[in-house]
């Protein structure tokens, strides 16, 4: 019988090479993330893969599962760990190798394999590991799938059985990349910064955007898991600036930035301008709505309130769902309201037919937004952003937050706020107009000004994000009044960002 888990370990000793070890807290909300050797050892993979094979059989879905890897020094390892688990819980898998994880939920439909196990730390730093999992397509875990499977393996549950086997998909990467360049070329010659961070885009997006009949200029495209300049990460202003400098120094239409796994987009403008993800969307809302009037989409709680106020989306008869946030949340929910789309400010974008199969691509999200330029062969990237109607909004700004008492904070947090309404205190100087709990607590004030307070669930960090529809003196203003909610709480450190 393999062994129950233990949360923590001692490295270089006898018992951390016999013993799994796996900290609870690593099993997220919507998929699972720990320091590789810190707070999971291969043991504990194997453990996991064990867990995870049995919860596809207590759920009664076939036994049959992708996996891939992304490109990190010890994600090829894990992987094999994670397959050995799986194999001696009776799976049969499917081995993409290295990929991204869109190209494993591709994989789901091209295979027809029900299940799907990506070992990727996305945009973590290194150290991180993860794996995102799903036993539906095109959805991935939820909190109470999370949940069951930390159980089984926290608790020794897992069981073996037979049948287990491995297949290793050879050259998959190309069916991945047919796929999306199957159909006729951009009309427009359209100049391209293809930003890659040296995480594992840089092996297919460049080439993809060259034939749809881009014109690529590739930036740190090669594969280095040391991720030399900066994370891969384009909700990061590291890499958008750096992204903003490469367009004005090649003179590109737009620069757009995948992250380390490639299921983001980020977009600079052909001005340079660094254009938050959110708002992305609202030009992608307004474009898709054209052609499809009264299209539902689905938005995150950090995004901007454009999606519901915005008066194209409005001509065009379209429903704004705000959700929320976390890639499983928002493509569960594109797939239950049979939306359009779903947007993530953090750049997880979901797109169903006929512009995608519902999961989030970050090359998908690209091609979207080159569709988009193509369809308005007069107007720049710039042109269209400015369209907008102008708002004042902050990147996502994180503060540490232990994992074991940030969902704590964030409670206290929310009941702090609704006391203020109830009470009619004001927030930022101004009354309160709205509280909504759905995820964390966004409140707003009577000119439009709002924050944003929730948990991040993949980091100890909680997440911070302001807007204003009237000023950036009000945007100050409002996250001065959410700091001064959090600092009533010691245990919130420093941001990793700021205004």
């Amino acid at each position: 019988m393999f062994a129950k888990p233990v949360a923590s370990l001692q490295p270089n000793t006898y018992a951390y090479e016999v013993t799994p070890m796996v900290k609870p807290t690593g099993f997220r909300e919507y998929d699972a993330r720990w320091l590789f050797e810190k707070e999971i050892n291969l043991l504990g993979i194997q453990a996991l893969g064990m867990g995870l094979g049995t919860m596809i059989r207590e759920m009664g879905v076939k036994p049959e599962i992708v996996t891939g890897h992304d490109y990190r020094a010890y994600s090829a390892n894990i992987k094999n760990a994670l397959i050995v688990g799986l194999m001696a819980s009776g799976c049969k898998v499917h081995d993409i190798g290295l990929a991204l994880s869109p190209m494993a939920y591709f994989a789901q439909f091209a295979l027809d394999v029900p299940c799907v196990a990506m070992v990727t730390a996305s945009h973590n730093d290194n150290g991180w590991t993860g794996v995102k999992m799903g036993a539906q397509r095109p959805v991935t875990f939820g909190p109470v799938e999370m949940g069951r499977l930390r159980d089984i393996v926290i608790n020794g549950q897992y069981k073996t059985h037979e049948g287990g086997s491995y297949n290793y998909v050879p050259n998959f990467p190309q069916t991945y990349i047919n796929d999306l360049t199957d159909r006729p070329k951009l009309k427009r010659k359209i100049r391209v910064i293809a930003a890659c961070g040296n995480g594992t885009a840089g092996a297919f997006a460049p080439q993809i955007l060259e034939k749809l009949g881009c014109e690529v200029i590739p930036m740190d495209v090669a594969l280095d898991y040391n991720f030399p300049r900066y994370n891969p990460n384009p909700e990061d202003m590291e890499m958008l600036h750096a992204m903003a400098h490469a367009v004005k120094e090649h003179g590109a239409d737009l620069a757009l930035g995948f992250d380390g796994d490639g299921d983001r987009c980020g977009v600079v403008d052909n001005e340079g301008n660094e254009i938050f993800a959110d708002k992305i969307g609202v030009m992608l809302a307004r474009d898709l709505s054209t052609l499809h009037p009264g299209a539902t989409f689905v938005v995150d709680v950090k995004s901007t309130g454009l999606f519901a106020t915005d008066p194209v989306l409005i001509k065009n008869g379209v429903k704004a769902d705000y959700w929320k946030t976390g890639h499983s949340y928002i493509k569960r929910r594109v797939a239950d309201l049979n939306a359009l789309a779903g947007f993530e400010k953090s750049g997880h974008f979901f797109f169903n037919a006929p512009v995608g199969r519902g999961y989030d691509d970050g090359v998908v999200t690209a091609i979207a937004v080159l569709d988009m330029l193509d369809r308005n062969p007069g107007k720049s990237m710039a042109d269209l952003y400015r369209e907008l109607p102008k708002t004042y909004g902050s990147p996502t700004m994180a503060p540490h937050c232990a994992d074991e008492v940030k969902y704590g904070i964030v409670d206290k947090v929310v009941k702090r706020v609704e006391d203020m309404a109830a009470k009619g205190e004001a927030i930022a100087g101004q009354p309160i107009r709205s509280v909504v709990t759905v995820n964390g607590v966004r409140v707003t004030a009577e000119d439009g000004t709002w924050g944003l307070v929730r948990a991040s669930s993949n980091k100890p960090e909680l997440v911070v994000v302001v807007e204003s529809p009237v000023s950036d003196a009000r945007l100050r203003e409002m996250f001065k009044a959410v700091d001064a909610l959090l600092r009533e709480h010691p245990e919130v450190g420093e941001y990793n960002q700021t205004l």
